[in-house]
Parts: C-alpha cells; sequence; structure tokens
C-alpha cells in the first residue's frame, strides 16, 4: 500500500461524503478508492469510516485521524511545490466557481491574459449562481457577490459594484419612464425579479435615496435565477431590472438598455474571491487570486 495515496483518498472520500463522489474527483475507479481505505484501516488497526447503503460518516478515530493528516498532505504540497519551483511557473489544475454573468463578462474575456503569464495552469471553470460547498465539490476557490455566509472561508474582497436599474427602450414606450419607487409598488411597471438558486425566494430589489427606502420584489411576469438570464430580460422588454451597473454599461452606451432612477440606487454590493483557509496556499491559486484582484480592481467604487 502507498500509505500517502491512501492518506489522500481517504481525506478526499471525508471531503466528498461518499466514495462514488470522491472516486470521481480523483479519477479513480470506486473499488479502487474503497480498496485503498479499506487496506488503510487495516493498516492502522482501526475503523476510520461507518458505511451504510446511503452515506459515509467518519468516525471519532477517523475524524482525529482527517484532521492531523490533512495538514500533513498540505505540507508534502508546498515542499513539491517548493522544490519545483512552481512559484514563478506555477502548474496544475484549479476548480473555480463564478456567478455566471461575471464569469461571461468579466473573467472569461481577460483569461488569454492569464495564460500568457501562467501557460501551465489550467481552470475547471464553473459557472453558476447556486452556493457552492468548496469542500464536498472540491472547488479551490469561488468568485461572489453579497455577504459570505460561511465563515470558515479566508476571503479577500476584490470590488464594489454599483447597482443601476434599466430597461429597454421598447418597455418605456410601452408603460413610460418610472420617475419613483412609489410608481413600481402601485403595478404601473413589470419588474423582472431575481429568485435565489439556493432557496428559491425572491431576492427584493432595493431603492434606496438618502434616508427613503423602497424594496420591490415579484411584480413581474419572469423572475430568475441566473444573472445572464436577469440582463437578458431587461434586453427582451420583459420589464425593469436592477444589476450591477459595470454588467450593463455595454448595453446602456449601445442604447439596447437604458438607466432609470438613478437617484435611487441602493449602497454597492461587495465582492469577494473566497477559498478554504489552508495555512500554506498552493503556487496556482495563490497567482490565481493575485490575478482576479488586478482583474477586478477598476469595479470598485464609492457610488
Amino acid at each position: 500500500m502507498d500509505q500517502i495515496t491512501a492518506m489522500r483518498v481517504f481525506a478526499r472520500v471525508v471531503e466528498a461524503g461518499a466514495f462514488a463522489r470522491a472516486a470521481d474527483q480523483l479519477q479513480m475507479p470506486k473499488p479502487s478508492v474503497t480498496k485503498l481505505v479499506q487496506q488503510l484501516e487495516t493498516h492502522l488497526k482501526v475503523k476510520l469510516l461507518q458505511r451504510t447503503t446511503r452515506r459515509v460518516t467518519v468516525t471519532p478515530e477517523g475524524a482525529a485521524y482527517y484532521e492531523r493528516t490533512a495538514r500533513v498532505l498540505r505540507d508534502i504540497d508546498e515542499i513539491e511545490s517548493d522544490l519545483r519551483q512552481d512559484r514563478t511557473d506555477p502548474k496544475g489544475c484549479i476548480r473555480v466557481d463564478v456567478g455566471s454573468v461575471v464569469a461571461n463578462l468579466i473573467v472569461m474575456p481577460r483569461l488569454p491574459g492569464f495564460y500568457q503569464r501562467f501557460p501551465h495552469v489550467q481552470l475547471a471553470l464553473g459557472v453558476s449562481d447556486r452556493p457552492v460547498d468548496l469542500v464536498g465539490e472540491a472547488v479551490d476557490c469561488v468568485i461572489r457577490g453579497g455577504a459570505l455566509t460561511d465563515q470558515s472561508l479566508v476571503a479577500r474582497r476584490i470590488a464594489r459594484m454599483a447597482f443601476t436599474t434599466v430597461a429597454s427602450p421598447a418597455y418605456l414606450k410601452r408603460h413610460g419612464v418610472p420617475e419613483s419607487p412609489q410608481e413600481l409598488l402601485d403595478g404601473r411597471h413589470a419588474i423582472a425579479s431575481f429568485f435565489s438558486a439556493g432557496t428559491g425566494r425572491i431576492v427584493p430589489a432595493p431603492y434606496v435615496r438618502g434616508a427613503e427606502r423602497f424594496e420591490i420584489a415579484g411584480q413581474g411576469p419572469i423572475s430568475v435565477n441566473e444573472s445572464t438570464a436577469h440582463v437578458n430580460a431587461a434586453l427582451a422588454g420583459l420589464g425593469l431590472v436592477q444589476t450591477f451597473g459595470p454588467i450593463v454599461q455595454p448595453h446602456i452606451e449601445s442604447g439596447a438598455l437604458v438607466e432609470v432612477l438613478a437617484q435611487w440606487a441602493p449602497p454597492p454590493m461587495p465582492f469577494h474571491v473566497a477559498y478554504r483557509p489552508n495555512r500554506h496556499l498552493s503556487a496556482k491559486l495563490r497567482v490565481f487570486v493575485d490575478w482576479v484582484v488586478e482583474v477586478f480592481a477598476p469595479y470598485n467604487t464609492a457610488r
């Protein structure tokens, strides 16, 4: 038995919560994963995992073993990285999860520049607006807007994006230009709403001017749970949409969308790049996080 390999496989089973999922993430046959964990248990003479037909749970001994071996494995990775001089030429794959509109309009267009600097780093880019379990899904880092709910993560703030309310010229021709959020509450306008992919609940759109505040939710023919579709709803003339100003600025400049209620914007939303707390950050993840900070620097705003 290769003990280091067995330790890595055991750690991934614990993190994934299932042998099959761990096997997929490791790109190994499931029987090989099972056999390595069994050999490790035999070697240690202790039960590390409790298996049922539906799930895998960690025994108290297994939890203690995982906590200590996870640190050892991180140290091994860092030693190998230093010996290979990965700090100047990092190698390997990073799994990143990004919200869809940010991925398509900010990250993706700038990736050629990243690959020019770091040609041996590969990205597995998950594009979604749903909450992501970094440990269970073996994701290295996420880029997200709003408050971070998982306080165990290490997070770097990379931007503060201002909000803008927009509508298509065709929509405004039919319904008129709103002068106040009160008109939205009165039903004179349709709102293309956004609902959370995690909870299914409508996310209210806040409209703030000084001490005045309105929250508008669910007053229109459509709601979506994906940010690119949210912008497309405005372009299709389905209603007013409150979204991030930098995202729709090209559409405003082209005339495809018109900004309305400009004096009623809520505070900008913070954006973070977040990752699991490791004592040693891998070289490939470190250079990616630093690059993300550079890319998002122009999107810091006080508005």
